[in-house]
């Protein structure tokens, strides 16, 4: 089931209070994009089916990442890739395409998502784990 490109943008501009759709796809464009150097196989196929076509193909054509980044450094390369972004701004971004990702994925796939990345992932998608 997909959400239509509207409802997604829609989505990710309410949570990151972007003033305009194009902010929200940006930061959603960018954000998706270094996630998906970070997923593989079967996990990341999912994933790309649950999104709208255009935000999928981002998903499986990603950045290259030559290792994992921790949690702090995909904050730190999204906000390399956003003209103007500060950390700060940066971590918001991740925030609101991460938890409408989250949404869209549902919690088994969030679950195998998360086992393919770094720990503290499960906080930049919204969804802190119990220690």
């Amino acid at each position: 089931m997909t959400l239509l490109r509207e409802a997604f943008l829609d989505q990710v501009k309410e949570r990151g209070e972007y003033d305009t759709p194009q902010e929200a796809e940006r930061a959603a464009r960018v954000v998706l994009a270094l996630l998906g150097a970070h997923l593989v196989g079967e996990v990341r196929a999912r994933l790309a089916a649950r999104l709208p076509e255009g935000f999928a193909l981002i998903l499986l054509n990603p950045l290259q990442s030559a290792e994992p980044l921790s949690p702090e450094r995909f904050v730190r390369a999204t906000a390399a890739w956003i003209e103007g972004a500060s950390e700060q701004t940066a971590a918001w971004d991740v925030g609101a395409v991460l938890s409408t990702v989250a949404d869209t994925a549902g919690d088994d796939l969030l679950e195998e998502i998360l086992l393919q990345l770094p720990a503290g992932y499960d906080l930049l998608f919204g969804r802190p784990r119990p220690t």
